[in-house]
């Protein structure tokens, strides 16, 4: 890679990190020359990056969901019991999705929520249906409704994350002990 295709990747990503950021904050009040003013270029130079506010948007998404995915990859899922998995996985989503948040005010393309479904909730859904094999989680509901409590509780948690309410450790133990403590079955039956 050239040094000028290089810059202009790091320019680039800078601009998307201070995008997110802005939107988090803002949601769809945001405009562009708020976007390049918060980013320290012009609009001139934020519309060469970008062309339009939908090219950035499909950016941060890509941006989001790459980031989402190495952070699952990262977390080993598949190499700890499925509860120490559950906490992982929600350290990464919370973490991930507190920056990102203001994507989901956007609707996404098909591709993007293809890439969703395989890169992170393929991953998840993993997770469950191994606690459900291995005993760990409570057979008495079905499993898709624990999936959907436990991204309802995610969803819930990084809206107080972006309100300054909850770090993102604290968010993320949070939900790990709630959700545990309810989807886990009766340790005496075990």
């Amino acid at each position: 890679m050239s040094r000028s295709a290089a810059l202009r990747d790091h320019v680039a990503a800078g601009i998307l990190d201070i995008a997110a950021s802005v939107l988090a904050e803002r949601g769809e009040q945001a405009n562009m020359t708020e976007i390049a003013e918060a980013a320290g270029v012009s609009r001139a130079t934020l519309y060469r990056y970008f062309p339009n506010r939908e090219a950035l948007l499909r950016a941060l998404q890509e941006t989001a969901i790459t980031d989402l995915t190495a952070r699952i990859a990262d977390a080993r899922l598949d190499t700890v019991p499925a509860d120490e998995a559950i906490a992982r996985l929600t350290r990464a989503v919370i973490a991930a999705t507190s920056k990102y948040r203001a994507l989901a005010l956007f609707g996404k393309t098909r591709e993007v929520s293809a890439r969703f479904d395989h890169n992170i909730i393929e991953p998840a859904r993993a997770v469950f249906h191994r606690g459900e094999i291995e005993e760990t989680f409570r057979t008495d509901l079905p499993n898709q409704t624990l999936i959907e409590l436990y991204f309802g509780l995610v969803e819930g948690a990084v809206s107080r994350v972006i309100q300054g309410r909850l770090g993102v450790e604290q968010a993320s133990a949070a939900i790990t002990t709630i959700f545990l403590t309810g989807a886990l079955r009766d340790p005496a039956r075990r």
